[in-house]
C-alpha cells in the first residue's frame, strides 16, 4: 500500500516558490531521518535535504539559502520550502523514510518544473 505521499509539485517560473509536502501513513517506528531528493532527466538521484528526528537538517549546496525543510511530527508530515527557484531545480522530487542503516520506504515523486 502507498505509504509516503508527495505532493505540491508543478510549474512555476524562475524567481518563483513552491512548497512540497510528504505525508508518511506508515509505520513511524525506525524513522531516524526524513528526506528530500531529486532526479533530473539524465541523471542520477540526488540529496536536496534532509531531517533528523531531533530536527537538524543538512542541504545541499546547490539549494542552501533558498530552501527549507521542515516537519509535523503530529501529522508524520514534511516539508520543503522552495523559494528563488531557477530552471536547474527542474525534476521530480521524492521524499523517503530512513533509519539509521537504510532507506525505508520512498514516496512516489512529484515534478516540479521551473521554466518562462
Amino acid at each position: 500500500q502507498v505509504q509516503l505521499v508527495e505532493s505540491g509539485g508543478g510549474l512555476v517560473q524562475p524567481g518563483g516558490s513552491l512548497r512540497l509536502s510528504c505525508a508518511d501513513s506508515g509505520s513511524t517506528i525506525n524513522i531516524k531521518f526524513r528526506g528530500w531528493y531529486r532526479q533530473a532527466p539524465g541523471k542520477e538521484r540526488e540529496l536536496v535535504a534532509r531531517i533528523s528526528s531531533g530536527g537538524n537538517a543538512n542541504y545541499a549546496d546547490s539549494v542552501k539559502g533558498r530552501f527549507t525543510i521542515s516537519r509535523d511530527n503530529a501529522k508524520n508530515t514534511i516539508y520543503l520550502q522552495m523559494n528563488s527557484l531557477k530552471p536547474e531545480d527542474t525534476g521530480v522530487y521524492y521524499c523517503n523514510a530512513e533509519s539509521w542503516f537504510e532507506v525505508l520506504r520512498w514516496g512516489q515523486g512529484t515534478q516540479v518544473t521551473v521554466s518562462s
